[in-house]
């Protein structure tokens, strides 16, 4: 009897896929019992009852019950401050902190004011222009300034306006953006700082002011021998 091709490779294949199924087989059982070898199972015994006596049997520790006139004198002390853990009073420390930071812009003001040819004063018209101190702060010098005006009209100004040579006659750059715009006519003093960077001024001893009002330009305030040697 002769057998089909066709039905010999179908038996033949099914032969394969079962060595194959049973290899497999094996296989994932070994590699499942080696995953599963550090799986202990729970223990699960009753706990012993001597170690249950024993814990019962440790001294506890007794809750002690204050008094409550106890507890209402510390507090009556604490708030008096006569308490053993009363944080003691530094009223001095305090006194003596407010009155340094109070004295510190006094102090500072008494050196701008008592500085050595200080103040200049110049007037023109019905505009006083007073030039209070030049000191150096960091790496610029602060020229600090006043502006009065007694007459009956407000007047106007503008830092492009203004001019500053030193004694070689060379023209200084200013930052003047805190110089005031306008000066009411109260006669009361309008502040203003003009900066100049310190690098400019290595060989410089005084330095020359200029100002006029804008837009008129009919004042000529003009300050000199401002001295800013260090």
């Amino acid at each position: 009897m002769k057998i089909n091709s066709t039905v010999a490779l179908s038996l033949l294949l099914l032969v394969l896929m079962a060595i194959a199924g049973y290899v497999s087989a094996v296989w994932g059982f070994s590699i499942g019992s080696e995953a599963l070898e550090s799986v202990t199972q729970p223990d699960t015994r009753p706990v012993n009852k001597g170690k249950m006596v024993q814990r019962a049997s440790q001294p506890q520790r007794a809750v002690v019950m204050l008094k409550e006139e106890d507890i209402l004198t510390n507090v009556r002390a604490r708030i008096e401050g006569k308490g053993k853990n009363a944080k003691p009073e530094k009223p001095q420390s305090q006194k003596t902190n407010t009155q340094s930071s109070r004295t510190t812009p006094t102090a500072q003001l008494v050196a701008d004011t008592s500085q050595p040819g200080f103040p200049i004063v110049k007037r023109d018209r019905d505009v006083i222009l007073e030039v209070l101190s030049a000191q150096y702060v960091g790496g610029t010098l602060q020229i600090k300034m006043n502006l009065k005006n007694e007459g009956d009209r407000t007047v106007r100004f503008l830092s492009s306006f203004m001019d500053v040579t030193d004694n070689h006659g060379r023209v200084l750059t200013v930052n003047a953006e805190e110089l005031p715009e306008k000066v009411a006519p109260d006669g009361k003093p309008v502040s203003g700082v003009l900066s100049i960077p310190a690098t400019a001024l290595d060989d410089v001893e005084k330095l020359s002011l200029r100002l006029t009002d804008y837009p008129q330009q009919q004042l000529k305030l003009q300050v000199s021998e401002i001295p800013v040697k260090i």
